[in-house]
């Protein structure tokens, strides 16, 4: 009984000193609440992560079993490009993901391939290769779960994320 009165305790300061403020003044940065600088999420300021996100797009679609870019995913990368060499003090990471069918081992190497890819055209368009990271999730992290061809084709991508940050 001590152990689980111990325990919960733990669990009740562990959860507290995980918020911002645990006294409700939960201002963030910037007094915005989020934690994050605005200028950062606005969809209208075009050197902004929110603008990359919306605007350029961050994420490209692979088709069954592939790691060929698509014309599709070549025009939203082409904008990539574009953004990332014009912002040159963010930093970025690719995420490769798999859909659910095959095993993990698979879609771990498969998610990969596709993070490879992604990061090769960028670098052949003037993108710094110190400037990019790769992640391989397979299908770990799906973005939309259930067992048909809609929800499996959204999970076959790979995403841009931005972040500022300092350079190796």
């Amino acid at each position: 009984m001590t152990c689980i009165k111990i325990g919960m305790t733990l669990a009740c300061v562990l959860a507290l000193t995980a918020c911002d403020d645990f006294r409700g003044n939960n201002s963030g940065l910037n007094g915005n609440g989020s934690g994050v600088d605005p200028s950062l999420t606005d969809v209208n300021n075009p050197t902004s992560v929110g603008y990359f996100n919306q605007t350029i797009g961050d994420r490209v679609l692979f088709q069954v079993d592939q790691s060929i870019l698509t014309p599709t995913a070549i025009s939203t990368l082409d904008g990539q490009v574009s953004w990332l060499l014009e912002n040159t003090n963010f930093t970025t990471t690719i995420e490769g993901h798999a859909d659910e069918q095959g095993t993990r081992e698979y879609n771990l190497a498969l998610g990969a391939r596709r993070a490879n890819v992604v990061r090769d055209y960028l670098v052949s368009k003037g993108v710094a290769a110190n400037r990019i990271d790769i992640v391989t999730y397979g299908k770990e992290r799906p973005l939309a779960v259930c067992s048909i061809e809609e929800c499996w084709s959204k999970n076959r991508r790979a995403v841009t994320l931005v972040a500022t940050g300092l350079l190796d």
